[in-house]
């Protein structure tokens, strides 16, 4: 290739060391490599593995900490190990990683309002075959609640419960981790300052048929009316 012939060509930058680091350590956790408690060798026995310096090696295990996959203890005893990941872990991270995404140009409201629908229409279809009469109670309550409430903070308080319980009854920890977040950052930083006339009265009516549907499991009834009501729901958020 001559000289002229590279003009032009966009250069590979490297990632940092200290990120390279660290994702060759999740890997080992991820893999099972490394298990939950185990404990990490110390500093500059990873210095010298990965052939790079100490504080090259304390900020990858920052980025893990952060992540929540590795924990510093101390004393004579300590250092720093596997962690064990929990489900409410993984879902406040998932809503810190998703509203840094918001401010920025690859994430839309409106990618968030249809990744919603990808979670919630199943989950209410899985609700409808695995709740229980704990389920239908919760639901109910939340719906009654709902209907008594005047203040919007605490009338999507509600909302956001019984969507909350619909998820749970479908029995998938999964599906809950990921559509929490979502509701989450989409009701703190992208509700309207108000909604349109009869929206709450909406919310209400689709809310008793989907307790229906659930009630009677009926899974296609619920998806249906689930997806319905998602739709409607999108006129409360900005665009």
């Amino acid at each position: 290739m001559s000289p002229s012939s590279t003009r032009g060509l966009a250069i590979s930058r490297v990632r940092p060391a200290y990120q390279q680091v660290a994702d060759q350590l999740r890997e080992l956790v991820t893999s099972g490599a490394l298990r939950v408690g185990d404990r990490l060798p110390v500093e500059h026995e990873l210095a010298q593995r990965f052939g790079v310096s100490r504080p090259t090696v304390r900020e990858a295990l920052r980025v893990l900490a952060s992540q929540q996959l590795v924990h510093t203890e101390r004393g004579p005893s300590g250092g720093t190990f596997v962690s064990r990941v929990d489900v409410s872990g993984v879902s406040d991270f998932l809503e810190t990683s998703l509203g840094l995404l918001t401010d920025g140009p690859d994430v839309t409201v409106l990618q968030m309002l249809e990744a919603r629908d990808v979670l919630e229409v199943p989950a209410a279809r899985l609700a409808a075959m695995r709740r229980n009469d704990e389920h239908l109670a919760e639901l109910e309550e939340a719906i009654n609640r709902e209907k008594v409430m005047r203040g919007r903070h605490d009338r999507f308080a509600e909302h956001r419960h019984f969507h909350q319980v619909v998820v749970e009854a479908g029995g998938n920890v999964l599906l809950g981790m990921m559509n929490e977040p979502l509701f989450r950052v989409l009701q703190s930083q992208f509700l309207r300052p108000s909604v349109p006339d009869g929206f709450w009265s909406r919310v209400d009516h689709d809310h008793g048929l989907l307790l229906n549907a659930i009630r009677d499991r009926d899974a296609d009834a619920a998806g249906d009316l689930m997806a319905q009501h998602l739709v409607a729901l999108r006129d409360a958020y900005v665009d």
